[in-house]
This record gives C-alpha cells, structure tokens and sequence, in this order.
C-alpha cells in the first residue's frame, strides 16, 4: 500500500445511532479522493480497531454524540497501541463541551470539530494530520 495515501475509518463508537454527519463526512473525502470507508454504528474500540487494522487506516475520524467521548477515545487508544497501531491518527467530531477537548488534546487527539465545522475544514485538518 502507498505510505503517502491517506486511508481514514470514520467510526461511530458506543451506543450512538446518529450517522448523518459521519456519512456526509465519508461520502465527501471520498470525492477529494482520500480514501474512506464507513465502520457503520455502535462500534467498540476493539472493532474499529480491527476495521483500521484491515483497510490499513493511518486516521480514524470519531464522530459520537453520546457523551461518552473521554472514555471511548481512551480505550480507542489502548486498543491501537496493543496492537501496535499506536502511529494512527484520531480526530473527533461531536458534540464535544469545551472543557474536554483540552483532555482529548492530552490523549493524543489530533482535532476535535463541533457542530457546524465545515467539510473543508475537516479535510485540512485530515490533511495536515496526515502530513506530521
């Protein structure tokens, strides 16, 4: 597989049923030609691992609107550095209070987006957090 390409999994951890967003966001990098597939809902940490792990994904795109970001990120990143996948990227997406994204910072999250953030900004921050 080509190291340069970016291979993102948008994934839907927990018990939130709400796809919308995490497939208009899957539908529109595919049309930037990044390559991206869809994990489908109410993943655990340990199936979306196995789904990056399979399509090769250098970022996972997390969007939950559960509230149970914290926890399900940290496990995500448990999970990804058990099997020794810990040089993927996660970006988080959701409905996310300000006062956690500076914890989501400290896990290794590599950009948290809100309600209303555009495609365009998505894409750039998929982009540059590829390209560390």
């Amino acid at each position: 597989m080509d190291n340069n390409e970016i291979r993102v999994l948008i994934a839907k951890p927990g018990l939130d049923g709400h796809d919308r967003g995490a497939k208009v966001i899957t539908r529109y990098l595919s049309e930037q030609n990044i390559k991206t597939k869809f994990s489908g809902i109410r993943k655990t940490p340990e199936q979306i691992t196995e789904l990056a792990a399979k399509m090769d994904a250098n970022i996972i795109g997390i969007s939950i609107l559960s509230g149970a970001h914290l926890e399900l990120v940290a496990e995500l990143f448990d999970c990804l550095y058990k099997k020794e996948m810990d040089h993927v990227k996660i970006l988080v997406g959701g409905i996310i209070p300000e006062s956690d994204k500076e914890a989501l910072n400290s896990l290794g999250v590599k950009g948290v987006f809100g309600p209303g953030t555009s495609l365009e900004e998505i894409e750039l921050s998929i982009r540059n957090a590829h390209g560390e």
